[in-house]
């Protein structure tokens, strides 16, 4: 039987997220969160010839600046643990080619930003490294011709759907001490599959991820819900968060008062945006612009951050696959 209180780790030092950079696309930066934002582009080509040359070159800014914005150099980072949702995580590893230092490609679909941020607070509290990039990338041109259909064809979305965000933020992890965000424990999730085999549908496919780990987290620190300013998952989209809003009430926890998601957050919802946004950029945006700003201020103090994933590809999806899904969590306070 699995001891679930080995799912979460408890960072004595508590590693500190030094600094930030976000970049996103123009869609994003008309959102409510837009003014949060590092950069914005106006061409969603960034200058490029191709989409995934563009999402490359944003993965590219916000890891230089977010070193930058720490005032650091390139060779004060001792290594970059970054992902994206493409194949072999390609923008991930063409960007690491550019910045000098050790790379540790990692996927798990949107929830990489989490996973990040965990896998480099055990490098930092455990005194292996001083300070780790952590990034993560999405871009809407480049994730829909991957996953659904060819831009050229113009197929009318469901309503159920969500928009993948053109976006990329990064930070540092570092173990400075001082008056920053901390990253006092994380728990990683389990794959968890209930049976969900719409490819359109990912807030319902993630939702019971997320209720998984936030659960294992909350039994295995003793905290309630109102522990935390804000529990905050991925980009579970409009009906995913009711959906776990819903599931979390079934096992026993009232979670409505302040759970938001990234990818109700992003956007402006409307009709034009169905459930919100949703990608790999998705919660790396929100995180490392508007909550780290507003824990930098000490609005929000003490923060659930819970990126979620759904782990499907075209081939799972049309051989008829449910869609397994992983949710990772990361406790950050400011306090």
């Amino acid at each position: 039987m699995q001891n679930h209180l080995k799912t979460t780790i408890y960072f004595k030092s508590k590693p500190a997220i030094l600094a930030t950079a976000t970049i996103a696309g123009k869609k994003e930066g008309e959102g409510h969160l837009g003014k949060y934002i590092g950069k914005i582009i106006d061409d969603d080509l960034f200058g490029e010839k191709t989409f995934e040359k563009a999402e490359c070159k944003m993965l590219s800014f916000a890891v230089e600046n977010a070193i930058k914005h720490a005032n650091y150099d390139v060779k004060d980072i001792d290594a970059l643990i970054s992902g994206d949702l493409l194949n072999q995580i390609i923008s991930s590893a063409f960007s690491a080619r550019e910045i000098p230092v050790p790379y540790i490609g990692i996927y798990n679909a949107c929830s990489t930003f989490s996973e990040g941020l965990a896998l480099a607070s055990i490098m930092v509290d455990g005194g292996y490294m001083k300070n780790v990039a952590v990034a993560t990338s999405s871009h809407f041109a480049t994730a829909e011709r991957q996953y659904r259909y060819p831009l050229e064809l113009g197929c009318v979305r469901p309503p159920q759907s969500q928009w993948t965000v053109t976006g990329a933020g990064s930070a540092i992890i570092s173990d400075v001490r001082g008056d920053y965000p901390r990253i006092v424990a994380a728990t990683f999730g389990t794959v968890t599959d209930y049976g969900v085999t719409d490819a359109n549908n990912m807030g319902a496919a993630m939702a019971p991820a997320a209720m998984s780990t936030i659960t294992t987290h909350l039994k295995n620190t003793g905290h309630s819900p109102d522990y935390y300013d804000l529990i905050v998952t991925g980009d579970l989209g409009a009906l995913g968060s009711r959906i776990l809003k819903k599931l979390m009430s079934e096992k026993g926890y009232d979670i409505d008062p302040n759970h938001v998601d990234c990818g109700e957050l992003i956007y402006n919802i409307d009709e034009k945006e169905f459930q919100g946004g949703s990608g790999a950029g998705c919660s790396a945006v929100v995180l490392n612009s508007y909550l780290y700003h507003k824990m930098m201020t000490k609005q929000i103090k003490r923060i659930l951050f819970v990126a979620t994933g759904a782990l499907l590809s075209t081939l799972s999806t049309q051989q008829g696959e449910s869609i397994p899904s992983i949710a990772h969590a990361v406790e950050i306070e400011n306090i």
